[in-house]
């Protein structure tokens, strides 16, 4: 979806909506995962609207497996950039704690299963990427003004 079309922006201001923020971590992740899981991975619902993927890291606390379900920006480097929103929460999402104590990771990308290994982005790598972020999902301005957080991006090489 073009995010400067009418409907992408219906979208993303229904995305920065505080209704939409306090609702949407407890049900679209969920939603995703299984509608992931029932159709083969063939469907992602964000997907309609951004390049997405499932990104399955390592709990840091327990170790286990962890999928979540992310809008993402491929770069021309085969790298692909994720942004720890959150939607706009105060507190930056499990999947970022678990990629910092364990940059070890595997992504289903386009119904392909790839190895990565993360890199938090500096501030100044940040920098660099942000106006492109943005450009994709307006909303991420939106959300760092509500958390009051520096929203964690990190690059996914694959290994």
């Amino acid at each position: 979806m073009n995010p400067e079309s009418a409907v992408a922006r219906v979208v993303q201001r229904v995305a920065g909506s505080s209704g939409f923020r306090r609702v949407a971590p407890t049900i679209l992740p969920p939603l995703d995962r299984f509608v992931n899981r029932i159709t083969g991975g063939r469907v992602l619902l964000a997907a309609a609207m951004l390049p997405s993927l499932v990104l399955t890291t390592t709990g840091a606390k327990s170790g286990q497996p962890r999928k979540a379900p992310l809008a993402c920006l491929p770069q021309d480097d085969g790298s692909i950039l994720v942004v720890g929103s959150n939607f706009g929460q105060e507190r930056h999402p499990a999947w970022t704690a678990n990629l910092l104590a364990n940059p070890d990771a595997t992504i289903v990308y386009k119904r392909r299963t790839i190895s990565v290994q993360a890199h938090l982005l500096s501030d100044d790598e940040k920098a660099q990427v942000w106006p492109a972020l943005t450009k994709a999902w307006p909303t991420f301005d939106r959300y760092v003004e509500v958390s009051g957080r520096n929203l964690r991006v990190f690059r996914l090489t694959p290994s």
